[in-house]
């Protein structure tokens, strides 16, 4: 399955490492960024970073890039829409590990591998939080809530189940021994409505990436019980403790990054990839990820193919042992 993909990537890969130093693609339109989920949490967060960034540096040749969040099947009507652009690179998308995770789990009905992932810009920290009233004060503590009554916590996850930010909670609460199958799952369209659905008392545990719920953690409103993380972090992260501190061996780490549509050039993927380096530099950019509680990181169009594939396995396997959907 997927050989044409495979072979098309060689091709493109060849392509890229040995192209010579003539004039490359610019955008001559305007860019447009499909964000595949409402305004707020992190991938809106960071899609719009990255497009300032771009426009700062003056990286698009005079071109404005426009943001537009296209909401709905769990990021599927993004990525349908992207799709239908094939070969023209003046649009953009997030790529992002909870695409994969969706995608393998029959829960997005659109394959990631389609695509054309041309850079990873961030490594995200998933959080497992609860109001600052809560009896729960730590991972421990959830996991034997949860053993005793797994239906007995609503649990709020983003932007639709079988995702990254279920993923990320299912897997330390599978290996801890909960009956992850029997969870009360509460899906909301972005990680900010359900860290508001959390504030607001209509669920009780909410998982989401850092930059949604540490500045709640700085107001007094949330308590992290645990990150997903195989270490522990740094700045804001710096007092949480990860599952594997709390004697759970399981951790999970996503990225976030940009994808092309299907058939681009090398010239193209050469372009943003070059483009979206120096936003990586950008003092600016790694200010709001590092602020966020996440890490800046490039990886460009080479790494970025091989993570898909190596992830695309992983998230199949993972999947399978959770119960959770069915890889395609």
């Amino acid at each position: 399955m997927h050989s044409l993909f495979k072979a098309a990537f060689a091709v493109a890969c060849v392509a890229v490492a040995t192209a010579s130093a003539q004039a490359q693609w610019k955008p001559t339109e305007r860019v447009t960024y499909l964000i595949g989920v409402a305004p707020g949490g992190t991938v809106d967060l960071y899609a719009r970073g990255i497009k300032d960034s771009l426009e700062t540096l003056k990286l698009t040749n005079g071109q404005a890039v426009l943001p537009e969040n296209k909401v709905g099947a769990g990021g599927a009507i993004a990525m349908q829409q992207l799709k239908s652009m094939q070969g023209n690179a003046h649009w953009l998308s997030t790529f992002h590990t909870g695409a994969i995770a969706g995608a393998v789990t029959g829960l997005i009905r659109a394959d990631v591998r389609d695509f054309t992932p041309v850079a990873m810009m961030v490594e995200e920290t998933s959080l497992v939080a609860v109001r600052a009233d809560s009896p729960l004060r730590s991972g421990t503590d959830l996991v034997a809530a949860l053993k005793a009554d797994p239906a007995s916590l609503r649990i709020a996850v983003a932007p639709a189940l079988g995702q990254n930010t279920h993923m990320a909670l299912a897997k330390p609460l599978k290996v801890a021994g909960v009956a992850i199958d029997k969870l009360t799952m509460a899906p909301f369209r972005s990680s900010a409505e359900s860290v508001t659905a959390l504030l607001g008392g209509h669920v009780d545990i909410v998982s989401a990436t850092a930059p949604v719920i540490l500045p709640h953690v700085a107001a007094g409103k949330l308590r992290v019980l645990a990150s997903a993380a195989a270490e522990r972090g740094t700045g804001p992260l710096a007092d949480v403790k990860t599952w594997r501190e709390q004697g759970v061996a399981a951790d999970y780490v996503s990225y976030n990054g940009v994808m092309l549509p299907p058939g681009v050039n090398a010239e193209q993927i050469r372009f943003w990839e070059d483009a979206l380096r120096r936003v990586s530099q950008d003092p600016k950019w790694i200010a709001l990820v590092e602020k966020s509680g996440n890490k800046p990181i490039f990886r460009g169009y080479v790494d970025s193919h091989r993570y898909l594939m190596s992830e695309w396995k992983a998230s199949t396997e993972l999947a399978s042992t959770l119960g959770i959907g069915g890889s395609k």
